[in-house]
């Protein structure tokens, strides 16, 4: 929501400036002039880009104007389900899982976080982390070089998108130029008409420029700083994530990685100990009867891993 309510207040202010001088609105409205550089910015685009690179860039820009999948609930429900996670691992250790991570969207632990289900790649990063642990005899060292190869590659691809958009932000001052210039030809062919219709053709070169800067700085440039911001939110996500299991393998007792993790929440959206241990504690208090003084121990095949 606060990404539209800027755009409107950019566009506003700048319609708003503009009538206040007295200016006659119709005159911004210029069909040719959007055309031209609303034409040559998407052809820049498809030029320089291949097409999954345009399908998420479109799908980032559509990302922006909608809240963020990052938010402190979300964040507060993937330390729950880490804990229950490693809970069960504790407990049956990791062979004990090896359904949930084969199948995940019929695991009993998976289907009650649709959100993580729905994040496709956070899914295949507990998994496929998970599924490598099971295999046994890798030091939780390798582990974590692999989680941060993942989480390498998962950023320079979200980040693609992002440098295609902010390329077309860059154009858009220079398309204007070329259509401001193009307006200038029509009206030097035009010399000696009218004095009015020559100011009118002037008046419309000029609102080639006008449009040019005005998309790049009011609106294309910020869209891809804002995609820019959801990126780095994302990768934080999959870091606690990673701390998480990173904190486990090396023998910690669930509690207490889900703590680790906890502290690698941004602190903007972190949940407080009483928020964390509530959500974790309170669904496994049984659990927790049951397993007695064995809390704060692993099972052996998890420990091997």
């Amino acid at each position: 929501m606060l990404p539209i309510i800027g755009i409107v207040i950019v566009f506003g202010a700048v319609v708003a400036g503009f009538l206040m001088e007295k200016g006659h609105l119709l005159v911004l409205l210029q069909p040719s002039e959007i055309v031209t550089i609303g034409g040559a910015a998407i052809g820049t685009l498809l030029i320089a880009n291949p097409l999954h690179i345009v399908k998420a860039m479109i799908a980032g820009v559509l990302g922006v104007l909608s809240p963020s999948k990052f938010s402190k609930a979300r964040y507060l429900d993937t330390l729950k389900m880490m804990f229950e996670l490693c809970n069960k691992v504790r407990k049956k250790g990791l062979i004990g899982i090896e359904d949930d991570i084969e199948k995940p969207a019929e695991s009993e632990i998976f289907k009650q976080y649709p959100a993580f289900l729905k994040d496709h790649h956070a899914q295949a990063f507990v998994c496929d982390t998970l599924r490598t642990a099971i295999t046994g005899g890798v030091e939780p060292f390798d582990m974590d070089q692999m989680m941060e190869l993942d989480m390498e590659v998962a950023h320079h691809e979200t980040m693609q998108p992002i440098s295609a958009l902010s390329t077309v932000a860059d154009a858009l001052p220079g398309l204007g130029i070329v259509a401001a210039v193009l307006g200038v030809v029509i009206t030097m062919g035009s010399l000696g008409g009218p004095p009015e219709e020559i100011g009118k053709k002037v008046a419309a070169a000029l609102v080639g420029t006008f449009l040019g800067i005005l998309m790049c700085y009011g609106l294309v440039g910020p869209l891809a700083s804002s995609m820019t911001k959801e990126a780095e939110s994302q990768n934080s996500y999959l870091h606690v994530i990673r701390v998480v299991i990173l904190a486990f393998l090396k023998g910690l007792a669930p509690i207490l990685a889900i703590e680790m993790g906890r502290r690698a929440v941004p602190e903007h959206v972190r949940p407080s100990f009483d928020e964390m241990e509530t959500a974790c504690k309170r669904p496994a208090a049984n659990d927790t009867a049951s397993a007695g003084s064995g809390a704060d121990a692993m099972p052996a095949d998890a420990s091997a891993a």
